[in-house]
């Protein structure tokens, strides 16, 4: 057997630091659920469920597509769901991957070349920073949602470069904060860069639609590389991308995390396609998600940005004693740590969701304030 003491002394470290981490199987049951990513609601939904079986009784979907895309593994029902997409954010193009992280880790490496600068907000998602270190190209952070800081730098690097892609996500998963689209937008066009912005926390849940906060801010049409997920919200699988024909053209023949992954199974991809067609009626649920995120943030006494609320509480060791004791009480919410997020704000975030009711959130509150 190889020597693996080094693994066994960091895992130790780890747990010192009480930053071990551990799959589990299920949540208590007596538990509400704050910490998924089921922002609708829809994963327990039995009558959408039951509807989809209905629908899907005459066919013969397979459960494994056994290939990549660009082998035998593409079917009709991606390009179903692609051109539903195409109508939904009235866009010439869209393309599907296998999961967020897939795309995130895939597009900017297709795209950005060794001549090319990559500016990114400085709290993006570990995928994205991912995907630019993949990239191999020069990048800059600028400071969170600091657009006087991102213009400082587009003046100084525009023209040392042939292309800048600018880069955000539109509601930023650990703060729960959202980004001035507007003004990114602005900035691209003034600039003459590309931007790319990631609705992974905000696709489903805003804008009258569903489709975001792109849609909720009118600027859909002026981003170029729109991704977004649908195992959050839409409670299926896979992630997909808004642009230009040229681009995705372009990135079927670049993107490694397209061309060498199996693609999905077409019972996921009919079932994404089901949810992706009752988005534009759901607005009862996203309304009553807002009004529940609004309760909580204003009985927390913080401002109102978003369904991802933060309650920060400073070192790794009280956000595991806090969130602890909140599932004790019935609630289930895991601490955010260090180096998920900058040292000494460690946090519980909670993640609401469409199926709590006013008085879940108003006991959650209670029980915080009685700590």
């Amino acid at each position: 057997m190889q020597n693996t003491s080094r693994y066994a002394k960091q895992l130790e470290e780890l747990q010192l630091q009480g930053n071990f981490r551990f799959l589990r199987n299920s949540i208590p049951k007596d538990c509400i659920n704050l910490s998924s990513n089921d922002y609708l609601g829809l994963c327990a939904n039995t009558e959408l469920y039951n509807t989809f079986l209905d629908e899907i009784s005459a066919h013969s979907y397979p459960f494994s597509a056994a290939s990549s895309r660009l082998l035998t593994g593409n079917c009709a029902e991606y390009g179903e769901l692609e051109e539903l997409l195409c109508q939904l954010f009235q866009r010439e193009a869209a393309l599907v991957f296998n999961s967020g992280y897939h795309a995130n880790c895939g597009i900017l490496p297709a795209l950005a070349g060794k001549n090319d600068l990559i500016v990114v907000d400085k709290l993006v998602h570990a995928s994205i920073i991912d995907g630019i270190r993949l990239a191999q190209t020069d990048f800059e952070r600028f400071h969170h949602a600091d657009y006087e800081h991102l213009e400082r730098i587009l003046q100084e690097k525009r023209g040392k470069y042939e292309q800048i892609f600018i880069v955000s996500e539109s509601i930023f998963s650990m703060d729960g904060d959202c980004a001035d689209l507007k003004k990114l937008v602005e900035l691209k066009q003034n600039y003459n860069c590309l931007l790319y912005i990631d609705e992974a926390h905000a696709f489903g849940v805003r804008g009258v639609q569903g489709l975001g906060l792109a849609e909720e801010q009118s600027v859909i049409a002026d981003i170029d590389l729109l991704v977004a997920t649908f195992g959050k919200a839409i409670a299926s699988v896979g992630a997909f991308v808004v642009c230009s024909e040229v681009l995705r053209s372009y990135l079927i023949n670049h993107t490694r995390t397209l061309i060498f992954t199996t693609a999905l199974p077409p019972i996921n991809i009919a079932w994404t396609t089901f949810i992706l067609k009752q988005l534009p009626h759901l607005q009862k649920r996203r309304s009553h998600l807002q009004e529940l995120s609004v309760e909580c943030a204003q009985l927390l006494k913080i401002p109102y940005q978003s369904h991802i609320i933060p309650y920060i509480v400073g070192s790794n060791e009280n956000a595991i004693v806090l969130s602890e004791t909140l599932q004790q009480k019935g609630f289930f919410v895991l601490p955010i740590r260090y180096p998920t997020v900058p040292k000494n704000t460690a946090r519980v975030r909670f993640s609401l969701h469409a199926n709590l009711c006013m008085n879940d959130i108003r006991n959650l509150v209670n029980k915080l304030i009685s700590l």
